[in-house]
């Protein structure tokens, strides 16, 4: 395979640009799940009290409230196992921090004034994208040693 090397121009465009992209949507998107299920668990605790000072004669209260329970516990978990607000703030973080490379290395700001700012944009957004990386790989390969499904003797 031929490697060539990327104009200043082009990196910016395709490879800067991309991640910035990536990074944004992936942001709005979790942002977007962990609203969602917060909401969800906010409205429905919200619920339960009422359900059970006048829910008596419109519904049947004990199956009502061990529903809304049981999905409270199930959203809140799955906002948890996903981790959807870490994962927002991250992916926002790393978005910003990319824009703002970009917007320094544009202008020819500091540290981006001199002959070296094109290596140096490369090294720093690269940089970044990496630490992401890193904390990705690092959550996903400790996860599963932390759920334990066997049964506790305390």
């Amino acid at each position: 395979m031929e490697w060539r090397s990327m104009d200043q121009q082009e990196y910016v465009e395709s490879r800067l640009e991309n991640q910035i992209n990536w990074y944004d949507h992936k942001s709005q998107n979790a942002q977007l799940k962990f609203k969602l299920l917060r909401g969800f668990e906010i409205l429905a605790a919200t619920c339960i009290p009422l359900i059970a000072g006048f829910g008596g004669e419109v519904v049947k209260v004990e199956f009502v409230l061990g529903v809304l329970g049981a999905l409270i516990a199930l959203s809140s978990s799955l906002e948890r196992l996903n981790r959807y607000q870490e994962r927002w703030t991250d992916y926002r973080t790393t978005c910003e921090s990319l824009k703002h490379e970009k917007y320094l290395f544009l202008m020819g700001a500091e540290p981006y004034c001199d002959d070296n700012a094109y290596p140096l944009l490369a090294q720093r957004v690269e940089s970044l994208i990496s630490k992401e990386n890193s904390r990705w790989w690092r959550y996903t390969k400790t996860q599963p040693e932390k759920i334990n499904f066997e049964p506790s003797n305390h």
